[in-house]
Parts: C-alpha cells; structure tokens; sequence
C-alpha cells in the first residue's frame, strides 16, 4: 500500500511540475553548423563562443536601403525586453549578409546608432560571400544572395531562436509583425 501510494505522489508531483511548461511549439531543432568569424571588435569568433547559450540571430548588412535598420532596431528592442525581464545568458548575434563591405570598423558605427547594448550582441564579419550565403541556407535555411550588380544584398527578415544545445528552435518576422512576446516566452523555456 506504501508503495502504490508513494508512486502515485510521485507521479502526480512530475504531473503538477509540468503544469505551466508550456515548451517551444513547433520547434524546428536544425543543429547549428561551425563557423569562423570576426566581431565588431576585430576579434576572432567562433560557433564555441555560444556553447551553452541562448541566443537570437538575424542576417543583415550595413549598407542595406530598407530592410536592415528596421531589423536591427527591433532586435534592439528584444534585447531591451530581455534586460527588464532579467533573462540571463541571452546572447545577440548578427551576421553580416555582405562581409566584403563590413568592416569591424563598418559594423562598430551601424552598431552605434541603434543605441543597443554591445555587451552581449555581437556583430560578425570576416568569412567569404560564398561562405555566408551556404551557412544561412544549410544551418537556418534561410535565402542570402548577393547579385552580381548593385550593392543590395538578397536576404530574408527572420529572427532565429537557438539554444543552449546549439539547434535553431524556432524563426519569427523580425521585420513587421515581430512577436516580441512569443520571443520572449520561448526564451524563458529555455531558460
């Protein structure tokens, strides 16, 4: 009788533990590919620096003539949302789209003017063209393409959700309709 009664508390303890923990629906758990880059900061930067990390990712450039400041202004706002709702190891990461054109010293002054916080946002150039347009399609299976005239590179708007075990969780618009909340509650249940 012991027995039956200590497991039916033991199952009903992991039940009400549930309870709540809502999970990420819909997740997408693509493992996130290696890469070797430089920051903002012309420092070296790797897939490791993020182990064990939550983090969120776009695909931007500096020259970018409509898509990018509205972006980069919303990540920033999502970044501001992390700090008032004191998530920790939230991390920020921004691959330039056009990494012949950005600079660190490019990418430091696009950085500037969006008032956002450096200390766990990194921006991130120093690879090939070729590289960047195969890892955005391989790892977040998401378009980048550089045409051969004009300086406007071909790029999708999404945010991308990665966690701590280094799989994209789940893509959201970071362009118009972002769902900061959403964001923010996926955040939390990787918490």
């Amino acid at each position: 009788m012991k027995v039956r009664l200590s497991f039916l508390l033991v199952v009903i303890v992991a039940l009400l533990s549930a309870c709540g923990q809502k999970g990420i629906e819909n997740t997408l758990d693509y493992p996130v590919n290696d890469f070797k880059a430089v920051t903002q900061d012309n420092k070296p930067f790797e897939k490791k620096n993020l182990d064990g990390k939550i983090w969120v990712a776009d695909f931007i450039f500096t020259n970018c003539a409509d898509v990018c400041p509205p972006m980069t202004a919303n990540m920033t706002k999502l970044q501001k949302m992390v700090v008032e709702e004191e998530l920790k190891n939230v991390e920020f990461v921004s691959f330039s789209v056009d990494p012949t054109v950005d600079t660190p010293e490019k990418l430091t002054g696009y950085a500037k003017n969006f008032g956002l916080n450096e200390d766990n946002w990194t921006f991130l150039t120093g690879y090939s063209q070729e590289f960047i347009e195969t890892y955005a399609r391989e790892t977040f299976k998401t378009l980048v393409k550089k045409p051969q005239e004009g300086d406007q590179v071909i790029h999708q708007t999404y945010f991308f959700l990665v966690g701590p075990d280094q799989k994209v969780k789940k893509m959201y618009d970071g362009y118009k309709e972002v769902p900061y909340d959403e964001m923010i509650s996926d955040i939390k249940s990787l918490q």
